[in-house]
């Protein structure tokens, strides 16, 4: 293939993500400080693929990550059979008082000029206790997966959890699948291990084993220790810091075969402008430009990393591959929740020019 990929044309599995499971509350546009009732919705960095890529995309998608069994591993796993994701899961007992616990994401959704505040509550995650060896990876891969997929958040939960990641990107690898990486950086979850530097250590021991790299410029920078090129960019919009980086990233990474990601100006909390750019096997790709009225930004990375990702195993050319994972991206950002309520036909006619005109 053009892109460099190796993908493989069939498997029980299309598509398998590594991460943990958490549940986000979610008040609305009301601050926390003041909130008197919640939605639940279901998330992941890693997971949010997997069911996007199912739900919409139709594709055969699985998730191993941990369970906790008590009503909100309950509530968790519903929602992930929901979505028609295949569950792999290590079980963990819950002491019915300190956990271990399916880890909180708490945030609201701003409006105007205040914007999303977002914290965590990852005490006594059950998701940070998995580690080397919890998972049956020749199993796994012997049924036959095409494409696996982790990220930075998973990978910065604790050292067990990134060397868990390092093994499934290393046996995905000895399997035939395609590897891919969303480096998320979050520096919130970094500082309490190590730091950026460990950081960097630890995401290359994952990275050299990726084929398929998901990030900004900022990600590549901290997340990968490369050092911002000389390049001032007129706006967030400007690709062209992103792709004065590729060579570096390939330098350091030659294993790299595709980066990509998304491009957003904010303008308020409830107006972005949105793009997104990919270097496939040596070329670059930029995706049209869309104004965008936000219900919910949560989730929208993972919502264009699904539907690029879906495109290359589709055998779409890149061009077409970034500009589903484009549509899909911008779209999911009028859904409440972190996952994806589109349809195929939705995005695809969102990425071939649609408009706004109502359906009838």
């Amino acid at each position: 293939m053009s892109d460099g990929l190796n993908i493989r044309k069939d498997g029980e599995l299309d598509f398998l993500a590594l991460g943990a499971l958490i549940h986000r509350l979610d008040p609305g546009i009301v601050p926390f400080r003041k909130a008197t009732e919640c939605k639940i919705h279901v998330s992941g960095g890693e997971f949010n693929v997997a069911a996007n890529l199912s739900d919409c995309f139709r594709m055969k998608t699985a998730i191993a990550s941990a369970m906790v069994n008590y009503p909100i591993g309950d509530l968790i796993a519903e929602r992930v059979r929901a979505m028609g994701v295949k569950p792999i899961y290590k079980y963990f007992e819950h002491n019915g008082a300190t956990g271990p616990n399916m880890a909180t994401v708490y945030s609201d959704r701003g409006l105007g000029v205040r914007p999303p505040v977002v914290f965590y509550n990852r005490a006594n995650e059950a998701g940070a206790m998995l580690k080397p060896g919890d998972f049956d990876w020749k199993a796994i891969f012997a049924q036959g997966v095409r494409w696996v997929h982790c990220g930075g958040l998973f990978a910065a939960l604790s050292p067990t959890t990134a060397a868990l990641a390092a093994e499934m990107m290393k046996e995905a690898k000895a399997a035939g699948a395609v590897t891919s990486f969303d480096l998320n950086f979050r520096e919130k979850l970094w500082k309490i291990f190590g730091g950026i530097d460990h950081a960097v250590e630890t995401i290359g021991k994952i990275v050299a084993n990726v084929d398929v790299l998901i990030g900004n410029e900022e990600d590549l920078q901290k997340g990968l220790g490369i050092p911002g090129p000389d390049v001032h960019a007129k706006s967030k919009l400007d690709p062209s810091v992103f792709f004065a980086m590729i060579d570096q990233v390939v330098k350091k990474h030659p294993q790299a075969k595709v980066v990509a990601t998304t491009l957003r100006e904010v303008h308020s909390t409830n107006r972005h402008s949105w793009s997104a750019v990919a270097w496939v096997g040596g070329k670059s790709y930029t995706a049209p430009t869309a104004e965008l009225d936000v219900y919910d930004r949560v989730g929208g990375g993972d919502g264009f990393a699904a539907g690029f990702i879906y495109g290359l195993l589709s055998g779409l050319s890149p061009e077409e591959s970034l500009k589903i994972g484009w549509a899909h991206g911008a779209l999911l950002t009028t859904f409440p929740g972190d996952t994806t309520m589109a349809t195929l036909d939705q995005v695809r006619a969102f990425a071939e020019g649609g408009s706004a005109r109502i359906q009838r």
